[in-house]
């Protein structure tokens, strides 16, 4: 990003704006502490009192009204854009280059994104020839905090059968992501959605002979885009 570092440059600082950035999606919409509370799995008065001290900080990270909301800041949406890059060039290190299973990468990457200085991430970037997506196929924000827009819809929103490509998988469940992967749903493979219930998708990637049944509570973990 151009301006780098802010202040109050700490882990929880950290995953406070990362969740703010997630929940709030493409249109930066405003996030209720209650849906930041779930996120993070702390207290709503602990949330409360952190967004108050990000809000009043040096340099504001976050604009914080108690009954409207929290939603980045300039500043704020730049360290958070940071943190994300640093999370996702880590991901895909750790999978391309040390060999680490895909379920893995993320709480790996978790642990270290925080503390990685800037030339570290430069010789990340340029080892791994400057990617565009990590091993989930979401997008690695660039040195200036632009990502590209993704096209691309839940499974969950898949409302007729067809042949679809999967553009990312979430990388939140790793038990779920081993089972994805051990079926060959993975980000660029050819899937043949069909739909037997109201509770569950029948996936089938290529050409493999078994099918997946996917749980519908679940398909919001497989994003989709059109196979034409």
């Amino acid at each position: 990003m151009t301006t780098r570092r802010v202040n109050l440059n700490t882990e929880s600082v950290d995953n406070y704006l990362k969740a703010i950035f997630a929940l709030g999606g493409p249109e930066e919409e405003r996030v209720s502490s209650t849906a930041l509370a779930e996120r993070l799995g702390v207290a709503p008065a602990s949330i409360t009192n952190m967004l108050q001290k990000l809000a009043a900080s040096p340099k504001s990270l976050v604009e914080y009204e108690s009954r409207r909301g929290v939603r980045l800041s300039p500043a704020g949406r730049l360290r958070a854009l940071e943190v994300l890059r640093h999370h996702r060039l880590l991901e895909t290190f750790l999978y391309e280059v040390l060999d680490y299973p895909i379920e893995e990468v993320h709480d790996e990457a978790e642990r270290l994104e925080h503390f990685i200085s800037e030339r570290f991430e430069e010789r990340i970037d340029a080892k791994l020839g400057r990617p565009k997506f990590d091993p989930h196929g979401h997008c690695i924000p660039a040195l200036d905090g632009k990502m590209p827009a993704q096209h691309s819809k839940s499974l969950a929103d898949i409302k007729e059968d067809g042949k679809f490509i999967v553009d990312s998988v979430a990388d939140g469940d790793a038990a779920l992501l081993k089972r994805l992967k051990a079926h060959g749903i993975i980000p660029g493979a050819r899937l043949l959605v069909s739909s037997s219930s109201h509770e569950e998708f029948i996936l089938r990637a290529g050409r493999a002979a078994q099918a997946f049944c996917l749980p519908r509570s679940l398909a919001c973990a497989v994003r989709l885009r059109s196979s034409d």
